[in-house]
């Protein structure tokens, strides 16, 4: 599976792509796709398993979605978004 996270910061970001790559979890970097949305415009795209939302610092986290053949899927969503 392929997922797609936003953030509210580009440290956020970073910090996830690293949470991943610790966790042998292909991770990349790039800007969010124009159908979502994103506070810094910095997005994720990682393959494989999705790291388990208790070890994600959700308080930066805007939004996770799964990326599926209609498009996407939110898997998290923070509350003020």
């Amino acid at each position: 599976m392929k997922y797609i996270a936003t953030f509210y910061s580009h440290f956020g970001a970073i910090r996830f792509k690293k949470l991943c790559e610790a966790h042998d979890i292909s991770a990349k970097v790039m800007p969010v796709p124009r159908d979502l949305s994103s506070s810094c415009g910095t997005c994720v795209k990682c393959d494989g398993e999705l790291v388990a939302l208790g070890k994600i610092h959700t308080d930066e986290v805007e939004q996770i979605v799964e990326i599926t053949h209609a498009g996407y899927r939110i898997i998290y969503q923070a509350k003020d978004s």
